[in-house]
């Protein structure tokens, strides 16, 4: 399960840099999540982080993402993955 910011969001930015897999980003009003890298921190801490410290409670499970333990672990290793492998780069 992704999950997601609400309106309720004040731009605090204390979700910002605790996002492991980097998948929270400002949005053109308030910080967004971007599903295809939110592993709710599986992989990296018990509890998602973001929630953990976001003062207003405003980061609950995205229904239209709802993911089991099993694909979050497996996005989790997608990503880790990605994040080693360097880019290719053309031939001159």
């Amino acid at each position: 399960m992704a999950l997601m910011i609400t309106d309720e969001c004040i731009n605090c930015d204390v979700c910002e840099p605790e996002c492991p897999n980097q998948a929270i980003s400002m949005g053109k009003e308030i910080y967004e999540i971007n599903p295809a890298k939110c592993t709710e921190c599986v992989g990296h801490f018990d509890t998602p982080q973001c929630v953990q410290v976001c003062p207003v409670s405003c980061i609950p499970i995205n229904p239209a993402h709802v993911e089991s333990n099993e694909s979050l672990w497996a996005k989790y290793r997608l990503l880790q993955q990605q994040a080693v492998v360097p880019p290719a780069t053309p031939a001159d």
